[in-house]
């Protein structure tokens, strides 16, 4: 059995608050071996020292991982026998990677997997942004060395040609806000630099940015960046291009736009590898998938390519069937839900029309009702009023003219959320007004959020503070509706869905009322029995009327999007038709856009 031993060096409080808890409890120390060590300290200088643990001498017991004063050590058994060393080690008890995606050319490659488990690394690598050190971490990568490992393989070939700079590379980095830091400027002046600038009016009408190309990159909102970023990396003239969640910040439609854009660029032998969570659009946009399975933030295995139905499928099944590994034990599935006549529920509240204007925006919500037991989907493009609606009914934004007049208590995410430094989680969580009782059997089950709760908050990444804000707000006292703010962002999708079950589970045995804004196609369906629907134009004008049933509000969005879904018989995700397809044509000519079995 191959044991993986992790030890995060920046969280180990050895000498300070700690004194050796986890080489003093180990049994195979106190038998006389050395499993557990310090490093030398020769000078005596040293304030703190970060033990060391023998994978050949650990017996897999896991006394340390539970004595551990701030849960920094993981243990782990691989959960299948590689007969291979890892492509890349981050250090003697860190994060490894084992295989590598195969680059096929005139194709989109899709990379599907929990976060903290190699994606984005992978994608550096394949960037030549990281030459991989084969396991030996004590020494720098060498392309010569790596040309050899995959000798025989795909990959060979491609390393070979990276090399020899035979290979052109075009990456989006999945984080986006650097970008201004590095390039001054506008957005015009950034595409500009590109290889390909027969191209930047196609590719600026696709993503609709010709309105801001005279825009500084400064001044952008988070979408606006996105896209820009997208049409920045499709714009070089490349051989492989890169894209690490390029759907994060934009609404379905733009997602959609997106989805086309990269998929232009696999033509010919140019080929395209991308990490992203949104279900739908990895399906609609990719030819082939490798699952990465493992343990986050201590190792991660690549499969083998799959087609693109199966690869999801098997990544939902949490079963990888041509490697005979289950690296998950329960199935993931989206049942198809009866519909149901709301008007049988119990008002819980109401709220009346509102209308409220800024500096050439306009919006009217018509008056609606919430009732008990029931999640409310908001959908819509971004700009027309979504975050404006949720924080007038949270009482942090007025109506024009009038008080809101609500009567009902309420639990608020924001869309956008600020770490409070210095904190641990559980320190923040003892700080806040929750049920105690609904947040450790509805809520922290499902999140795991009780494994971060020695981690600071400004040291979370953007999924694990998601799910901290949204467990806080699902938990919170005293409250009559939840309202949450794109609440999957960030997140992977097994936590995407984690948290859907979450949402559902406190709705439904407390009988509250949520209302949720998302633009994940795919969570909305699992967790919504009702839809309020924006319209309008985006930054000018938004329009919402009440909620309307299930399908009859997905029929409406869809058809203004011109899509139409479809269910998957195996899993039941729904999946979008192929434009222009038979049951395309047949169920737009029958109006239901929404998905049938």
């Amino acid at each position: 059995m191959v044991r993986v031993a992790v030890l995060e060096n920046d969280r180990c409080v050895n000498g300070e608050s700690c004194s050796f808890v986890c080489g003093n409890v180990c049994p195979v120390n106190r038998a006389g071996k050395e499993c557990i060590t310090l490093p030398e300290d020769r000078d005596n200088s040293a304030k703190r020292l970060v033990p060391i643990i023998s994978e050949e001498l650990c017996i897999g017991c896991n006394i340390c991982v539970q004595k551990c004063p701030v849960d920094c050590i993981y243990i782990e058994n691989l959960v299948q026998e590689l007969k291979e060393s890892p492509v890349q080690r981050f250090g003697e008890n860190a994060f490894r990677i084992y295989r590598l995606p195969a680059v096929k050319g005139g194709g989109v490659t899709g990379l599907i997997g929990r976060n903290g488990i190699g994606k984005s690394t992978i994608l550096k690598i394949l960037a030549g942004q990281i030459i991989p050190n084969l396991g030996d971490w004590k020494k720098k990568g060498d392309y010569d060395s790596v040309i050899s490992f995959f000798r025989g393989k795909e990959l060979q070939n491609y390393f070979g040609a990276l090399k020899e700079g035979g290979t052109k590379v075009s990456y989006k980095p999945q984080n986006i806000t650097d970008i201004p830091k590095v390039f001054k400027g506008n957005v015009k002046g950034l595409l500009e630099k590109a290889a390909r600038p027969e191209k930047l009016s196609e590719i600026s009408r696709e993503l609709n940015i010709e309105k801001i190309l005279g825009r500084d990159l400064s001044a952008l909102s988070g979408g606006e960046l996105q896209r820009v970023a997208i049409a920045a990396c499709a714009l070089r003239e490349a051989d492989f291009y890169a894209f690490d969640e390029p759907t994060s910040y934009l609404d379905v439609r733009e997602r959609l736009n997106c989805a086309h854009v990269i998929r232009s660029v696999a033509q010919g032998e140019r080929g395209v590898v991308l990490i992203e969570h949104d279900l739908a659009v990895l399906d609609y946009l990719s030819d082939y998938i490798h699952l990465l399975y493992g343990k986050k933030g201590v190792y991660g295995i690549v499969s083998n390519p799959k087609s693109t139905r199966n690869g999801i499928n098997e990544f939902l099944e949490g079963y990888v069937h041509d490697e005979n590994v289950r690296f998950r034990r329960e199935e993931l599935r989206f049942e198809v839900k009866p519909s149901a006549d709301y008007r049988k529920k119990k008002v819980a509240a109401t709220y009346p029309a509102m209308e409220k204007s800024f500096s050439g925006f306009s919006l009217h919500v018509d008056e609606g009702d919430l009732r008990e037991a029931e999640v409310i989907g908001v959908l819509g493009p971004n700009g027309t009023g979504k975050t404006t609606f949720v924080k007038m009914l949270a009482g942090l934004e007025s109506p024009d003219g009038k008080k809101s007049g609500l009567d009902f208590k309420v639990s608020y995410k924001p869309q956008y959320l600020v770490a409070q430094p210095g904190i641990t989680v559980g320190e923040f969580l003892d700080s806040q007004n929750i049920d105690k009782s609904l947040y450790r059997n509805e809520v922290d089950r499902r999140l795991s959020i009780t494994e971060l709760q020695h981690h600071r908050l400004d040291e979370l990444s953007g999924g694990e503070l998601q799910k901290v804000a949204v467990g806080v707000c699902l938990s919170r006292l005293d409250s009559d509706v939840i309202l949450l703010d794109e609440p999957s962002a960030f997140v992977d999708v097994e936590d995407r869905l984690n948290i859907a079950n979450a949402i559902r589970s406190v709705v439904d045995s407390k009988r509250k009322v949520a209302m949720v804004v998302d633009h994940d196609l795919l969570f909305q369906d699992y967790v919504s029995d009702r839809l309020m629907v924006f319209e309008g134009e985006p930054s000018v004008k938004g329009v919402c009327h009440n909620a309307l049933p299930m399908r009859e509000g997905m029929n409406l969005f869809l058809k203004g999007l011109g899509i139409t879904y479809r269910r998957d018989g195996q899993t039941g995700r729904p999946r979008i038709n192929k434009a222009g397809s038979q049951m395309d044509e047949d169920q737009k000519k029958k109006g239901e856009y929404y998905y049938t079995v």
